[in-house]
């Protein structure tokens, strides 16, 4: 093809790219013209109350209102009720609750909510998990199976996903997000908006989503729930707010406010978060929900006297609808005679109300992705059983690996021991409120599959920490322990290796469930001493919600595994991974460190003026005198069955303009004998700017699968926006000057080029 060939191509190409725009721009005003219409017309039509009834969301358990005492029912008959969640039991329950609906005046219809976290019925990873998989494409599918099945029982939204970014473990809530990263954060935040939602919010199988929490809410001091937040606004944009930006911009409808304060503010009456940033900023166009009874909170926060004022404060801030605490039922129509918010405020958060259940089309059909006699057919099959197994096996992080312990030879004789290595339920989180844990294939059932030479043994109880059993209730019996020991330690000394499962029970992590020592128990580490006194090779499969303290354990296994709460498929893929059917390739999202007195602790951090260099003095820099700097395990960390080998980094360009890209790449080598997937990670380091920067920051990462001897040059484009920053003015800039390019398996390993972006 000739030169002026090429170019009449793309001119056309041009062309009918234009032109298909244009119709996509004119269907879109005619489609927002109809809604306009229709809402306006229908608003018309609405009484002051049954408008701040779209403003109201209660449940059943909602029971801290003014209203607390009136049956739900006779909420939902009078309109006061407009949306419902956590409307839990059989499909047909969901459906009869919905069906209020009408019997009532106008015949609105509910949104109905639920937390659907890691999954529906099907039930994946934790989040936390999931983000270990780097695989954006695989995690936007398990958020489209939990679509499938959530709105076949009659859901329509979803309060996911948790884009929270945090440093520190002790939060419990860690589990719900995606752990440390803002650049990953981002990515994942999208695809998971797009796998709830779909290409259109009217299709029978879409899912609204609301992200959460708005905003900062990962970054609790001390790591305590529900606390107040301190940040300054640099690293509120630079790090923080990206997640929730990029949920927002990949079309999510809803989000929902945090519980913190900032500056000041608490997030649900905080008119700069919600107005001047996320709407008028960020153009964001759905409503906003606050978390459960926060309104009624702010009393607590110390800035409204009474629910009423702290529904004004909320109302003038931009909260669209009121999640349980009935403040705006009960007060709004007193403020709207006291002039204290105006009746444009109102209809402006009705009409985004009723907006979304329009774009949602369930003014065509209040029950549209109800389907009581399907569900069966679509929940549990076996196409989304294999993406769960397929999500498991690219979460779990391999940690150490001595002496090549794993993987396991079948035909061994395995001693299978831990408090969960044989519970169903143990393999979900606290957020799998519709999970069926009794289709969960357990640990002991996976392994036995690949390896029937197995012997089962309780091992341990799961904590004898004195002030948590006597705060959650729970009961250790010291002479059932010992019991429990020697029964194990007796099963150990027949096998010839010991697969141990210990960690968290889902009573220890999850929202409310903040921890000062992330240690594993006491009585578990002891039980792990015993059984590598037996002089067998042990290897720990660790459940956990969060990035646990593991200096104590280390010493006592031969290789480790990070299973987190992997979900439906739980034993068929950790049995998978041990028996090297399936090599790990998982990397972590969120650091592991050596002590609690390390945290907050994160890759991204900020050089000092003394910082501390690894080999030199150490007396007047930024260190410890009785612990190392570094973590135990650093962000993207992972090991492999295999061996990749690094080199030959090379750029196309060494100096650029502030507009052109860059192309970066590295050689990756399989030098061992087994095929594997290794994720090759990006950083940049801006060496000097006008604020400070991170010494490293992740801008890319590729997913490469290798056979045995295979190499692979990988190559990344790095643009102006990956390398831009927010200065002082909160500006996202790209400032001339030298940058380090660093490629390599995890934040802590890696080779590194310079570029130079010229004046």
């Amino acid at each position: 093809m000739n030169c002026n060939m090429k170019k009449h191509h793309i001119l056309l190409s041009i062309i009918f790219i234009m032109g298909w725009m244009q119709v996509a721009i004119g269907q879109k005003k005619q489609n927002d013209k109809q809604m306009d219409l229709f809402v306006a017309n229908l608003m018309s039509k609405m009484t002051l109350e049954e408008k701040i009834g779209q403003l109201n969301l209660l449940s059943p358990f909602s029971r801290t209102g003014p209203f607390a005492n009136i049956k739900l029912e006779e909420k939902m008959k009078d309109g006061n009720a407009g949306n419902l969640y956590a409307i839990l039991g059989l499909p047909e329950s969901v459906h009869n609750k919905l069906q209020y609906v009408d019997s009532t005046r106008m015949h609105i219809p509910f949104l109905s909510g639920l937390d659907i976290i890691h999954g529906f019925r099907t039930v994946f990873p934790i989040p936390l998990g999931l983000s270990c998989t780097w695989d954006i494409e695989l995690i936007e599918q398990t958020a489209r199976i939990a679509a499938i099945e959530a709105t076949a029982a009659g859901y329509n939204w979803t309060f996911s996903p948790m884009v929270d970014l945090t440093r520190d473990p002790r939060w419990g809530r860690v589990m719900e997000g995606s752990g440390e990263d803002p650049y990953l954060g981002s990515q994942i935040a999208s695809a998971v908006v797009r796998g709830y939602q779909g290409d259109d919010l009217a299709d029978n199988t879409s899912l609204l989503s609301c992200v959460k929490h708005f905003a900062l809410y990962g970054a609790a001091e001390a790591g305590r729930d529900y606390n107040t937040v301190e940040m300054n606004t640099l690293t509120m944009y630079e790090y923080y707010l990206p997640p929730y930006k990029a949920a927002i911009d990949a079309g999510a409808g809803s989000i929902m406010t945090s519980f913190n304060d900032i500056n000041g503010v608490p997030s649900t009456g905080n008119k700069w978060l919600l107005t001047d940033l996320l709407r008028n900023d960020w153009g964001f166009d759905g409503f906003v929900v606050t978390d459960f009874n926060a309104i009624q909170e702010m009393i607590n926060h110390g800035v409204a006297t009474d629910y009423e004022q702290a529904a004004e404060q909320s109302l003038n801030a931009g909260v669209d609808m009121d999640m349980a605490s009935e403040s705006y039922i009960a007060s709004l129509k007193n403020l709207l005679d006291e002039g204290k918010v105006s009746m444009k405020q109102i209809d402006l958060a009705c009409r985004r109300v009723l907006e979304v259940k329009y774009k949602m089309g369930l003014f065509d059909d209040p029950y549209r992705n109800f389907n009581a006699d399907s569900i069966d057919s679509v929940t549990l099959t076996s196409s989304h059983l294999e993406i769960a197994k397929k999500a498991a096996l690219e979460s779990f992080v391999l940690l150490e690996n001595k002496n090549e312990t794993l993987p396991l030879k079948k035909g061994n004789k395995i001693a299978l021991i831990g408090p969960f290595a044989d519970d169903q339920r143990e393999m979900f989180s606290s957020w799998t409120l519709a999970g069926k844990s009794q289709k969960v294939v357990s640990i002991l059932d996976g392994i036995k599959k690949l390896n029937p030479e197995v012997v089962y043994a309780l091992g341990s109880q799961v904590i004898d920490d004195s002030l948590f059993l006597e705060k959650r209730r729970v009961r250790y019996d010291e002479a059932k322990q010992n019991e429990l020991v020697n029964d194990a330690v007796s099963v150990a000394e027949s096998a010839d290796v010991i697969i141990t499962v210990l960690g968290e029970s889902s009573l220890m992590s999850g929202e409310a469930k903040s921890r000062t020592n992330i240690s594993i128990p006491k009585c578990q580490v002891e039980l792990l001493k015993k059984l590598k006194a037996t002089g067998k090779p042990v290897v720990l499969v660790l459940i956990t919600g969060r990035p646990l303290i593991l200096s104590e354990v280390i010493p006592y296994v031969d290789a480790m595994v990070v299973g987190w709460r992997p979900g439906t498929e739980a034993g068929s893929a950790i049995a998978e991974v041990l028996f090297g059917e399936y090599n790990p390739s998982g990397k972590l999202t969120m650091t592991f460190p050596r002590s609690v007195g390390q945290i907050p602790i994160y890759y991204n951090h900020k050089n000092t003026g003394r910082p501390y260099e690894p080999g030199k003095t150490e007396q007047f820099v930024s260190n410890y005198i009785d612990a190392h700097n570094t973590p135990l395990y650093p962000f993207g960390y992972g090991l492999s069955y295999t061996q990749y080998e690094y080199s030959n980094l090379r750029i196309s360009k060494p100096e650029i303009s502030p507009t052109e890209s860059v192309t970066v790449t590295m050689d990756v080598k399989n030098a061992g004998s087994i095929e594997g997937e290794e994720i090759v990670q990006l950083y940049v380091r801006d060496l000097v700017s006008s604020v400070t920067q991170p010494i490293m920051k992740l801008k890319d990462f590729k997913r490469v699968m290798l056979k045995s001897g295979q190499s692979e040059s990988v190559s990344f484009t790095v643009t102006p926006e990956k390398l831009k920053f927010f200065n002082s003015e909160l500006k996202e800039v790209l400032e001339p000057g030298d940058f380090h390019i660093m490629i390599g398996p995890s934040s802590s390993t890696f080779d590194t080029i310079k570029l130079t972006v010229k004046e």
